[in-house]
């Protein structure tokens, strides 16, 4: 008999980050000694019939409230069936990003893997278990530490001291015009200098610089310097097909694109317009693991790679599957304050700064489903609000 949802549980709980806080805009983060930031998350957890759990840890407040949206409809309903939940529920959001479906899909696949006791690669396909990772910083701050260029240089070979074969930038806030665009190139042309013949070189303003002439005089310098993709550099959100395939056919430094572009179709139309050189995707933004295997797949179909963004096991599972990718991002990264991981996992899991192994490799969890054990204590004790449940 076909397993079945019984009930999904949301709890949305809180951890501190020690020395980070935020640049004067109030949204980058920072390194800020003495300053505390409070982040929150939801842990999603899908209860079946067969006494197995689905479970993900992750997902913000809006993707939580569509989770709302369309919980009861997966009561009930086979856990199994991903594809069909996968197409139903991004019909019932079309009128939203559909951010929602990325915790709900994962937790489906952390509960087929435990259901057929395998990790989710090995469902997905094993391509290899091991694979390179690159240093991911934070953004640049006014607090003495990533405060420079020089700092920016340092700091990547101190990553590539500890192994880290790739190392990306995110630079200052832009509030002061051409005085943090010259920092931006002058950081990018040293670090092209100091390590750019031992590591490959990534730049990612997170969409901070003003205007296109911005974005490409930044360009022109990764250019020089050699790096290895310029990502989501400008104000218009990393959204507009025109805007980067002018960038593209002015620079030569290649393109990361589709962060911040929801749904496969529109990311589609980037490639097919070319509008960029790699493509991004993500398990969390993307409508989980089935979302992001299709961008992976619509990618190889034009000959290119997909890079994911961010930490997480959703991400190594994914990237255990797939040939046409390059590294695992492992952010953010500093030399004096931790990275954003929650203390969530029991087990020997991290996206810490030093999980690298001498090569710059990490390893996919090879348990069943995501591969990794949650400690619910931590979580609840730690509870910012309500418990939703859905039965």
């Amino acid at each position: 008999m076909a397993p079945k949802i019984t009930k999904i549980e949301s709890v949305e709980f809180a951890y501190p980050i020690d020395d980070v806080g935020t640049d004067q805009h109030g949204f980058n983060l920072v390194y800020d000694p003495g300053e505390v930031t409070e982040r929150k998350l939801f842990a999603l957890t899908v209860h079946t019939d067969a006494g197995i759990t689905g479970e993900y840890v992750g997902g913000n407040s809006p993707s939580a409230a569509q989770i709302n949206m369309f919980a009861d409809y997966l009561v009930g309903k086979n856990p199994l069936e991903r594809e069909k939940h996968w197409s139903e529920i991004k019909r019932a959001l079309r009128k939203y990003d559909r951010m929602g479906i990325g915790p709900i899909d994962i937790a489906l696949w952390d509960f087929a893997g435990k259901y057929y006791e395998a990790p989710i690669h090995e469902l997905l396909g094993t391509y290899r278990t091991k694979f390179p990772a690159y240093a991911s910083t934070y953004h640049g701050d006014e607090n003495g530490g990533l405060d420079s260029p020089e700092s920016f240089a340092a700091f990547a070979e101190e990553c590539h001291e500890m192994g880290y074969r790739a190392f990306k930038i995110h630079g200052w806030g832009g509030s002061e015009g051409s005085r943090d665009l010259d920092r931006e190139v002058e950081t990018a042309l040293l670090l092209g200098e100091r390590v750019g013949d031992t590591m490959d070189l990534m730049h990612d303003p997170a969409c901070e610089l003003e205007t296109f002439g911005d974005a490409l005089t930044l360009g022109r310098a990764l250019d020089e310097a050699g790096f290895y993709w310029y990502e989501d550099p400008f104000r218009d959100g990393g959204v507009s097909q025109h805007a980067h395939r002018k960038l593209r056919q002015r620079i030569d430094t290649p393109i990361l694109q589709t962060e911040h572009v929801r749904g496969l179709e529109p990311a589609t139309d980037f490639i097919a317009n070319e509008a960029t050189d790699f493509l991004r995707a993500d398990p969390e933004y993307d409508a989980g693991i089935t979302g992001a295997m299709k961008r992976a797949k619509v990618a190889e179909g034009f000959g290119l790679d997909v890079e994911f963004h961010a930490p997480g096991p959703a991400q190594r599972q994914c990237i255990a599957a797939i040939r046409n990718t390059n590294y695992y991002e492992l952010a953010l990264v500093h030399p004096d304050c931790p990275n954003t991981q929650p203390p969530v996992y029991t087990g020997a899991y991290s996206d810490m700064i030093d999980t690298i192994d001498d090569d710059g490799m990490v390893t996919v969890p090879d348990g069943p489903g995501l591969g990794v054990d949650y400690d619910w204590d931590y979580i609840n004790a730690n509870q910012t609000g309500s418990v939703h449940i859905y039965d």
